[in-house]
C-alpha cells in the first residue's frame, strides 16, 4: 500500500535527467538576498537547471522561494552571487532582456483586452511581424485548447481558462526558461490536479527549462524532475521526488514533505535496539550508538499485539477512502500509521513495530541523518 504522496514521488513519466546529462540552462550561483534593514531572505543558494529540466522550490511560507524566482525574473536586485543563463551573466539585465517568461498566481492578464490581443501583446512591443504573431498565437490557442475564447476578455473566462490565457502568453515568447510562481493556488482542487498535469505535458513537449514555486508538496512531487527544499533562506536538499522522500536530508525536509508526515520520536541507539522511553524495537545495521531522532514513515509503520514493539494507544480514526490513518501515541509520543481501509480495525493493547531498514536516523541536535 502507497500513500499519495509515496506514489508521486515513484511517479516516471520520462527518464529523469540531472544538470550533469545535459547542458546548463540555468545556474544559481552562491546567491544572496539582503535586505537594506540586513534581513537575510536567500542565503547562498546554489542550483542548477539543466536544458528542458522541471525544478520545483517547495517550502513554507517565507522560506525564500519566490524571492529568489523573483532575483532569476529580475523584478529583486541580487546581493551577492551570479545568475546566469546560457553563460552569460544576467544580475543587471532587465527583465526583458533575460528570455525568460513568468506565469503568476493572480494571470495577471490585461481585463480590457481579448485573449488574442493578451496573447500577441508581448510579441507585439518587440516588433515582431504580424504574419509571426499571429501564426504563434494560433498555435498556443491549439495547443493549450483554448481557440474558442480568443475573442473573448478575461472576465468571460473560468480560473482553469485564464490560466490557460497566461500560460499561452508565456509560450509564445519561446522563452529559455519558463518561471512559475504558485501558479494554481487560486483553483479548486479538482481543476488544479487537471492543471498540474497539462503543464507537466506542455512542459515535456515544448522541452523548455522551468522553475516552479509552490509549497504544496503534491505539485512538487508529481512536477518535479528534481525538487530544491527551501527552509530559512536555505537549501535543505535537492534531489528527485524519490530522493527526498525516501532519503530526507534532515528533520526537516522528513517533516516536511509528506502527508502525513514522518512520524519523529526522541530515542537511544543501545546495542542493537532503539529505545523509545522504557521500549525498544530492533535499530537499524550499523546505528551509531546514543540519542537520535527516529523517523518512520506511516506506511511504514505496523501494529502488532501488545508486548512486541512500542505500546500504542490509538487515538483517532482518519478515513481517506482506501487508506485510513490512525493517530496514536507510541510510547507517549505522537504516531501516525497508515492501514488499508479495507483491513478491519486493530482491536485490543497494540504495539508499534517497523522493519529496521525502513528506520531513518538523524542527529538528535542537529538534525541532518546519519
Amino acid at each position: 500500500m502507497m500513500t499519495l504522496l509515496e506514489a508521486a514521488a515513484r511517479h516516471v513519466e520520462a527518464p529523469v535527467h540531472t544538470p550533469s546529462d545535459r547542458a546548463l540552462t540555468l545556474e544559481i550561483d552562491g546567491v544572496v538576498k539582503r535586505y537594506p534593514n540586513g534581513a537575510l531572505a536567500v542565503k547562498g543558494v546554489d542550483i542548477q537547471v539543466g536544458q528542458g529540466e522541471l525544478v520545483v522550490f517547495v517550502g513554507p511560507s517565507g522560506c525564500g522561494k519566490s524571492t529568489l524566482l523573483r532575483m532569476v525574473a529580475g523584478l529583486e536586485a541580487v546581493s551577492e552571487g551570479e545568475i546566469r543563463i546560457d553563460g552569460r551573466r544576467m544580475n543587471e539585465a532587465d527583465p526583458a532582456d533575460r528570455d525568460i517568461a513568468m506565469v503568476f498566481q493572480n494571470y495577471a492578464l490585461y481585463p480590457h483586452m481579448t485573449v488574442r490581443k493578451n496573447l500577441a501583446y508581448g510579441l507585439q512591443n518587440r516588433k515582431t511581424p504580424k504574419d509571426v504573431i499571429a501564426a504563434k498565437v494560433a498555435e498556443a490557442a491549439a495547443m493549450l485548447q483554448i481557440e474558442e475564447f480568443l475573442d473573448r476578455k478575461p472576465s468571460q473566462l473560468s480560473g482553469g481558462q485564464r490560466q490557460r490565457v497566461a500560460m499561452g502568453r508565456a509560450i509564445v515568447r519561446d522563452p529559455k526558461v519558463f518561471l512559475f510562481d504558485e501558479p494554481l493556488s487560486n483553483l479548486d482542487a479538482r481543476l488544479r490536479n487537471q492543471m498540474r498535469l497539462e503543464i507537466r505535458k506542455l512542459q515535456r513537449r515544448l522541452g523548455v527549462s522551468a522553475i516552479y514555486v509552490t509549497h504544496d508538496q503534491v505539485e512538487a512531487m508529481t512536477l518535479a524532475d528534481r525538487i530544491v527544499v527551501l527552509n530559512g533562506g536555505l537549501v535543505e536538499q535537492v534531489g528527485t521526488p524519490s530522493e527526498v522522500y525516501a532519503r530526507p536530508a534532515t528533520t526537516f525536509v522528513a517533516s516536511f514533505i509528506g502527508a502525513p508526515a514522518m512520524n519523529l520520536l526522541d530515542a537511544v541507539v543501545d546495542g542493537g535496539r532503539l529505545r523509545v522511553g522504557e521500549a525498544a524495537i530492533p535499530a537499524p545495521a550499523g546505528a551509531p550508538q546514543g540519542p537520535v531522532k527516529a523517523g518512520l514513515r506511516a506506511e511504514k509503520a505496523r501494529l502488532v499485539p501488545a508486548g512486541q514493539g512500542l505500546p500504542f494507544a490509538l487515538e483517532a480514526v482518519e478515513e481517506l477512502g482506501a487508506t485510513r490513518l490512525l493517530h496514536g501515541l507510541a510510547a507517549g509520543a505522537p504516531v501516525v500509521v497508515a492501514a488499508d481501509a479495507a483491513l478491519p480495525l486493530p482491536a485490543g493493547p497494540l504495539s508499534l513495530t517497523a522493519d529496521p531498514a525502513d528506520l531513518h536516523l538523524f542527529d538528535a541536535r542537529q538534525g541532518g541523518r546519519l
